[in-house]
């Protein structure tokens, strides 16, 4: 398999770069970093006119994985690719930009199949492409970056964009201080490589009760949808660390799908002293037995590998690493599980 990576060094995209490493290990793969050059206009008709027909008698597995719909033209910039790959694949991961479509996916045989992480995605892009669309979601590596460990210094952790109220660190700790609450404000990453960002995030969450986190409908910003809502790596990264995320949860199929019953604490509004009172009032009642669950169930619900497994199954792309990896995976969950029965 060839992992076409499209994913910019940023440290917003820390998640994905993890979940590429993961990928490339796990399907023993090669990687490819996709250029952000424009094909040129010869690939883009051959992109256009080429027939599956073509590739038929080839072996090789193609996955791109994109930040949105836009970098699917990425693959034409792989060199022989209408003559190396038997199957051509994209798993876009901001896959509600449905308007971004490029013309490469609506109007030509190129990929085989798409996998999209919004449920909600999956009808706009088969009528759109024509093509075998499936879920894939958001995901984390709770096997080896999560924790379920009850010793948390942190009461609240802030990360990432908030709402304007939840914005400076330093009036946040002030306001947390003066309920007898503990406080991280948002760490420096720009000395940090993507995966090394993404360790650091992962032990963070492990050390926190609680991470702060809006559904983007209530907390809007430039790069985020005005009109949908999901999940992001947020989310799911703090409940593999064993956190409960406080805020306004994203509503959704999908979503309702992958969260379960106190993964999250509904603040009911972006005012910062209401929030830090609600949450002031569960941690009364917080007990090491949570991190513990939310870590299980991320295991179970979240890591990666199974999405990764699906991929496989999918592409027909499995591997005796995967495979392995799947079996550690289960053994661990059935581990946590015998310990939370036996108390």
């Amino acid at each position: 398999m060839l992992i076409v990576d499209c994913i910019l060094d940023d440290e917003g995209w820390s998640p994905i770069h993890q979940l590429v490493a993961l990928a490339s290990r796990l399907f023993e793969a090669r990687i490819l970093r996709g250029t952000r050059d424009e094909p040129s206009l010869r690939n883009k008709l051959l992109g256009l006119l080429r027939s599956r027909r073509k590739r038929s008698d080839r072996q090789e597995t193609c996955l791109l994985i994109g930040q949105g719909p836009s970098d699917l033209k990425r693959v034409l910039r792989v060199a022989d690719w209408h003559l190396q790959f038997g199957t051509i694949a994209a798993w876009i991961i901001d896959s509600f930009w449905v308007d971004h479509i490029p013309l490469v996916a609506r109007l030509s045989p190129l990929f085989n199949h798409f996998f999209v992480t919004s449920l909600e995605d999956i009808p706009q892009w088969r009528q759109t492409t024509g093509v075998t669309t499936t879920w894939l979601p958001w995901g984390t590596d709770a096997l080896d970056l999560g924790s379920g460990g009850g010793e948390r210094p942190l009461d609240i952790l802030r990360l990432g964009r908030q709402p304007t109220e939840w914005e400076d660190d330093l009036s946040n700790l002030n306001a947390a201080r003066a309920l007898n609450l503990t406080y991280q404000g948002r760490i420096p990453g720009d000395t940090l490589t993507a995966l090394e960002n993404q360790r650091l995030v992962m032990h963070l969450y492990g050390s926190t009760k609680y991470l702060i986190a809006f559904s983007n409908i209530v907390n809007p910003g430039n790069q985020t949808h005005p009109k949908r809502e999901y999940l992001t790596g947020r989310w799911v990264d703090a409940l593999a660390g064993g956190a409960i995320v406080a805020g306004i949860a994203p509503k959704g199929e999908g979503v309702d799908r992958l969260l379960w019953d106190g993964a999250t604490l509904e603040l009911g509004s972006i005012r910062r002293q209401q929030g830090l009172e609600i949450i002031a009032d569960a941690l009364k009642k917080w007990t090491p037995a949570i991190p513990k669950k939310n870590h299980l169930m991320a295991l179970k619900n979240l890591d990666w590998r199974w999405r990764l497994k699906i991929l496989a199954e999918t592409l027909s792309a499995e591997t005796p690493t995967l495979r392995a990896e799947i079996a550690r995976l289960s053994a661990r969950i059935n581990s946590l599980e015998t310990s939370l029965v036996n108390g």
